[in-house]
């Protein structure tokens, strides 16, 4: 009796082993058609990296377009600090041009918006005036964040 419950399995295992492809032993993904209204969003972003700013930028600009880019509908809000607020320093736009004209070109339409940390501008010696002006300053990028959650209802992102 012990033999017959384990056998039983194994011929089941033995029988989908013949038909399962080498490659993809689960077959392939399915796709769920969603649709997307509404959604708050806050990025937490400190990316010292042009990679890792650009993946915020894609990231953000494709929930937007899922969203459909309705600035009555939805908001994504893109908090800056750490190692991300050199790049938005006007002093540093020659070697950032291209990130900085896509950031900018998403907060165009207002469903994007940028705020940077003060507090950290100022420990990296950057003033408002040294930021450029598509970027809002904040007192507190956690307090930002937190408020933004709580007094808002946005989802993090990190």
């Amino acid at each position: 009796m012990k033999w017959e419950c384990l056998l039983i399995p194994m011929l089941v295992l033995t029988a989908h082993a013949g038909h399962a492809n080498d490659t993809a032993p689960w077959g392939s993904a399915t796709e769920i058609e969603q649709t997307y209204r509404g959604q708050k969003v806050v990025f937490d972003t400190t990316s010292g990296s042009p990679a890792g700013l650009t993946s915020v930028l894609d990231r953000a600009s494709l929930i937007s377009v899922l969203n459909g880019a309705d600035p009555l509908d939805h908001k994504i809000v893109i908090v800056l600090h750490g190692g991300a607020i050199p790049f938005f320093a006007i002093g540093n736009y020659a070697k950032n041009k291209g990130l900085m004209h896509r950031a900018q070109s998403l907060s165009v339409g207002e469903v994007v918006e940028f705020r940077m940390c003060r507090a950290a501008a100022h420990l990296q010696g950057f003033k408002p005036e040294d930021i450029h002006g598509f970027v809002r300053m904040v007192p507190m990028a956690d307090a930002e964040i937190v408020r933004l959650q709580q007094e808002e209802g946005f989802a993090y992102m990190h």
